[in-house]
């Protein structure tokens, strides 16, 4: 995207949930998940600049579906921030956002864009303001964006917001693939047939590929069969996956958008090429998640 002067540029991380039980309802109606996620390399890139008045514009592959409107939540985010500390403290800026995911994806594309859009302000605006409050100020525009905040491999529980970071969890070679059909999220939650499933096992003490591929076969995404009933094409995309050798297939989120795991960086490029290939009409990428601190950052 083109750049301005003093602007500057954040990357807003897609989120994979690699597990997600669904462990209970809230009686006002929100569920209960636990559920483990990691964040990817690839993603959408958020710009903000100053300006004479706030401008908010869309650019990318998947541009057209984004709504511009106060349905957004980038601008939401904006005026969120902006609220809680005040006006003369943040003033206009232009903001950009490069939409390289899918919409209504299941890997909380707008969720993140709305986290990196609250730290990018936070640093745009020069604000002291610690991560309890910005996370309750994104808790505000959905129960994703705390943990897109997190951006670090986590355990995540009750409605999504009560987190636990994951250490020595190191970077995975992923491959994403999104069939082109979205995925209402509120559907997918109505159509489940039972709500007060088990929580996630333990996680094993040593994560590397190996350990987290036969973790992973024990465990679920309780939302998987209700979005395949809906969307037969996430079943072509975990097909496709297992075709192109991954080590392990599911789908993330409410759907569509699936992930399989290799055991290096090249061996997913390689494969996201072969599917990219047979299917170049859907959404096909290749990357890697962030490690967590301390982790060496190899699979």
């Amino acid at each position: 995207m083109d750049t301005d002067i003093g602007s500057r540029s954040w990357h807003a991380h897609a989120k994979i949930n690699l597990a997600l039980h669904v462990t209970g309802r809230r009686p006002d109606g929100y569920h209960l998940i636990e559920s483990l996620a990691v964040f990817t390399r690839f993603g959408d890139r958020v710009e903000i600049a100053p300006a004479d008045s706030d401008e908010f514009t869309v650019s990318g592959r998947y541009a057209p579906a984004v709504p511009l409107d106060a349905s957004n939540l980038v601008p939401r985010a904006r005026d969120a921030l902006r609220q809680a500390v005040g006006h003369e403290r943040t003033p206009p800026v232009a903001i950009r956002l490069e939409k390289n995911l899918p919409v209504a994806s299941g890997v909380g594309g707008g969720s993140s864009d709305a986290a990196t859009v609250l730290r990018g302000l936070v640093e745009t605006w020069g604000l002291d303001i610690d991560g309890a409050e910005l996370a309750r100020i994104g808790i505000s525009l959905g129960a994703d964006v705390p943990m897109c905040l997190a951006a670090k491999p986590l355990v995540a529980r009750g409605i999504g917001d009560e987190l636990s970071m994951v250490p020595d969890f190191s970077a995975l070679g992923l491959v994403l693939v999104n069939p082109g059909t979205p995925v209402s999220t509120a559907d997918v939650f109505a159509a489940l047939s039972r709500r007060d499933n088990e929580a996630l096992p333990p996680l094993p003490r040593s994560i590397d590929f190996h350990s987290l591929r036969n973790w992973l076969e024990i465990t679920r995404n309780d939302l998987e069969p209700a979005a395949l009933a809906m969307q037969p094409a996430i079943g072509r995309a975990l097909s496709w996956l297992n075709k192109a050798g991954s080590g392990f297939s599911r789908m993330s989120g409410s759907g569509a958008t699936c992930f399989g795991l290799f055991e290096t960086g090249n061996v997913a490029k390689r494969a996201a090429a072969e599917i990219r290939g047979r299917q170049p009409d859907w959404f096909v990428a290749a990357t890697r998640s962030i490690a967590s601190e301390g982790s060496d950052g190899q699979n």
